[in-house]
């Protein structure tokens, strides 16, 4: 049989640009080749001309569905420089912020996991549940999607006494609506045909690939830097890492399912032992010695990483950011072999990529 050279999307403003080049023979693919830097943003170029506070807004820009998992390690990384401890009441807050991010991702991924499926009541489902989280961090960062909320020696503010009544009937309200979720999409026979043993990615594949996140762990490994390399308060939490041994489309679209249960209880358990205290340190300017850090924290997608290089003058001398999706790029070649053009956008979206994240 012939084979045919097919250029597919996604092409889109706010999802960013990706080209990814298929052969196929029939209705198979028989080899995907990603073709990504279509986005161009130049974050880490960027922050070289800017002071470190002046840089937390544009670096969030890149992850905007997970602005607080994207400043995170840029945060610690400066305060590992400046050497200081952050108020204890601050850490809760960013585990908050954190977590509460990680649903919005999560629900997000969720919409979109339906369009791709052409199940349009997943899509309107997860959006109007999602507005739900953005109403909570809105109460405590002020803004809606991208807050500039984490700061060198805290956060900009301290929590509403409010948060904690209305965390609390949102999570009652969502966990009983994911059990919905479950029957109407996981359990799906049409989204289960399409998933299940659709884009396998083995445990030896996903560890030689470098993989992170929820695509990692759904290949078997229960691999989460909050447990790995632990870092504010999650030592103090009590949270399971799901994990799957599927391997599949599908168990990617479980963990995710799973993960956001365990922020919820993550959420819960933070507004009880939230203490009472200051939300930063009184620094009246950022002065960042000269040195070098490396931080990283499991964002929504994965493991974000920073390396800071500071000469000791105003701005960073160098900034390297390194994006779960850029590391879960590798994967489309592997994942998409043998799989049906059809299902080519499902198994495309099960692994959370996200082009402006990886085209930082």
């Amino acid at each position: 049989m012939s084979k045919l050279s097919l250029s597919v999307g996604p092409q889109h403003p706010g999802s960013g640009h990706m080209r990814i080049i298929l052969t196929l023979s029939g209705d198979y693919i028989i080899e995907a080749i990603p073709d990504p830097g279509y986005v161009h943003r130049g974050e880490e170029k960027l922050a070289e001309y800017r002071t470190y506070i002046q840089n937390i807004p544009h670096l969030e820009r890149p992850v905007l569905l997970d602005a607080t998992g994207a400043i995170f390690p840029y945060i610690l990384a400066v305060e590992d420089l400046m050497n200081i401890i952050v108020p204890e009441r601050a850490q809760f807050i960013r585990v908050i912020m954190a977590e509460l991010n990680r649903i919005i991702s999560h629900l997000y991924y969720m919409a979109i996991y339906g369009i791709f499926m052409g199940h349009s009541t997943m899509f309107m489902w997860p959006v109007g549940d999602r507005e739900v989280f953005i109403d909570l961090a809105n109460n405590i960062a002020g803004q809606r999607v991208s807050y500039a909320f984490l700061v060198p020696g805290g956060v900009r503010n301290d929590m509403p006494e409010i948060v904690k009544e209305r965390a609390e009937k949102a999570c009652n309200y969502f966990e009983k609506h994911l059990i919905e979720y479950e029957r109407i999409f996981m359990n799906n026979p049409l989204f289960e045909k399409r998933t299940k043993g659709v884009g396998i990615l083995s445990k030896q594949d996903a560890i030689r690939l470098g993989v992170v996140g929820p695509t990692l762990r759904a290949s078997g490994v229960k691999s989460d830097v909050r447990k790995d390399d632990t870092y504010s308060v999650y030592d103090q939490l009590d949270f399971e890492i799901p994990v799957s041994n599927a391997c599949d489309s599908w168990s990617r679209a479980w963990i995710h399912m799973e993960e956001m249960r365990q922020s919820m209880s993550i959420i819960r358990q933070c507004l009880k032992r939230i203490p009472a205290g200051p939300v930063k340190l009184n620094l009246k300017q950022i002065k960042v010695p000269p040195g070098e850090s490396f931080s990283r924290v499991e964002a929504a997608r994965g493991t974000l990483s920073y390396y800071l290089i500071s000469d000791g003058g105003k701005v960073p001398y160098r900034v390297r950011i390194m994006t779960p999706s850029f590391r879960n790029l590798i994967t489309i070649p592997n994942i998409m072999k043998g799989v049906m053009l059809a299902d080519m956008p499902p198994t495309y979206w099960g692994i959370d990529y996200w082009p402006v994240e990886a085209d930082r």
